[in-house]
């Protein structure tokens, strides 16, 4: 993969010195996972920070012997930042939802980098800073009604990881369980909102390639933002 390409994928390397992308480029491991094999797992010493060249994953929480999804993420995002900052174990796992092609560098090579490039520590505290946010405007959605809430859900996944398509996103046909348990709503619910958007034609499920249109964007983001 070239520097460019790094550059153009990954959000936190845009704006990082061509030396870095160079020098990172050279120590990335590759790793590739087929559909729903663990790729970290909770309790784990952070050893390393993995950048999604290609896939979807889901960052999961288990208590007891319920897991409950609290983030969905795609190609050009990364994880195992936190773990490897703080020098702590691991408090969630992250699980493959389709086949994913991840590059890892490892926490003594990632940290020398953060030191030697400040663009790219600074771009990492103003992604880190940009979670947070998302944290907290997910407490000021409790309330909203559930349609709000799954749409806003599928609009930050179409704009983040999304493929354009004429005036649509495509995404992965993520389970009805993520994507309720990543909302905070029921299942039941979802499934229900789910239907009545497809009813509207404002999202199509395509089972076979394994896929969810986005059809009608523009007024899914509009309903999202009547919180």
């Amino acid at each position: 993969m070239q520097t460019e390409v790094l550059s153009d994928l990954f959000p936190l390397l845009s704006t990082a010195n061509p030396q870095t992308l160079e020098w990172l480029f050279s120590i990335a491991v590759e790793h590739e996972y087929p559909a729903e094999r663990a790729v970290l797992m909770e309790d784990a010493w952070g050893n390393a920070v993995y950048f999604i060249v290609s896939g979807w994953v889901k960052v999961r929480r288990t208590t007891g012997d319920e897991s409950v999804a609290i983030a969905i993420l795609g190609r050009g995002d990364f994880f195992g930042e936190m773990a490897v900052l703080d020098e702590s174990p691991r408090s969630t796992d992250v699980i493959a939802l389709s086949t994913v092609k991840l590059l890892s560098v490892s926490r003594e090579r990632f940290i020398q980098i953060l030191f030697k490039d400040p663009q790219l520590h600074h771009r990492m505290l103003q992604l880190m800073v940009r979670r947070l946010r998302q944290i907290n405007l997910r407490l000021q959605m409790r309330l909203a009604p559930p349609a709000v809430k799954l749409a806003h859900t599928l609009v930050s996944l179409g704009e983040s990881y999304g493929q354009d398509f004429d005036h649509g996103k495509e995404i992965l046909k993520i389970s009805f369980k993520d994507l309720a348990d990543v909302t905070e709503i029921t299942v039941d619910e979802t499934t229900k909102i789910m239907e009545k958007l497809d009813e509207k034609g404002w999202l199509k499920i395509d089972p076979v390639k394994n896929v969810i249109n986005i059809i009608n964007f523009k007024q899914l983001a509009n309903l999202a933002a009547k919180i």
